[in-house]
């Protein structure tokens, strides 16, 4: 490690690679509320925040948990379906409380897909965010609607039956749902975040 004279250790945060201060600067400066989404292995945050002198400020925040206590969601909240619900979710609080645009504060780019997935429930909700068409991959729209957890659990059932029960068992004893309807759920937990706020 340097120990020279002129060896200065930066910010704890930096250290551990948690915030990159650069990109926060150029956020602030833009003016704009900041849309953090953080994922899990279990779960996806969505916040909208202001940010001020004295500390940030949280004015919307929606977490993947309560789609299974509110809007109907019985299986796990940590996929990419529930990462774009919970971003919808978000969206829609924002937009009751006549918030209309921010900027994506994405921080340490962890487990991609489901960040995006909740950028793009962000998106449909009506948030005015800026972004680029090739932010999101084409094959985006399909994890969204579950296509690939149905299409993987047909192949597993038609080639491997005891991996397909293993596999899917949360899904088939503990929730008494068919993982080949899981498009069916999103569009039916969908409509109930809308009904409901």
């Amino acid at each position: 490690m340097a120990k020279g004279p002129r060896y200065r250790r930066s910010f704890r945060r930096r250290h551990e690679g948690k915030t990159d201060f650069h990109k926060r600067l150029k956020l602030l400066k833009s003016r704009k509320l900041r849309i953090v989404i953080r994922a899990s292995n279990n779960h996806v945050r969505v916040q909208l925040v202001q940010s001020k002198l004295g500390g940030d400020k949280i004015l919307i925040s929606a977490f993947s948990k309560e789609l299974t206590s509110k809007y109907g969601w019985n299986v796990n909240t940590g996929n990419i379906p529930a990462a774009y619900l919970t971003g919808y979710l978000a969206g829609l609080r924002a937009k009751k409380q006549n918030i209309q645009e921010g900027i994506f504060d994405l921080g340490v780019f962890y487990h991609r897909n489901r960040v995006l997935a909740a950028c793009k429930g962000l998106i449909d909700a009506g948030i005015n965010i800026p972004y680029r068409e090739e932010f999101f991959p084409e094959s985006l729209e399909e994890r969204i609607k579950g296509i690939h957890i149905e299409d993987y659990a047909k192949t597993l059932k038609s080639n491997a039956p005891e991996i397909y029960e293993q596999l899917f068992s949360g899904y088939l004893n503990k929730n008494k749902i068919n993982p080949m309807k899981i498009s069916q759920m999103i569009t039916d937990s969908s409509k109930k975040i809308e009904n409901q706020i």
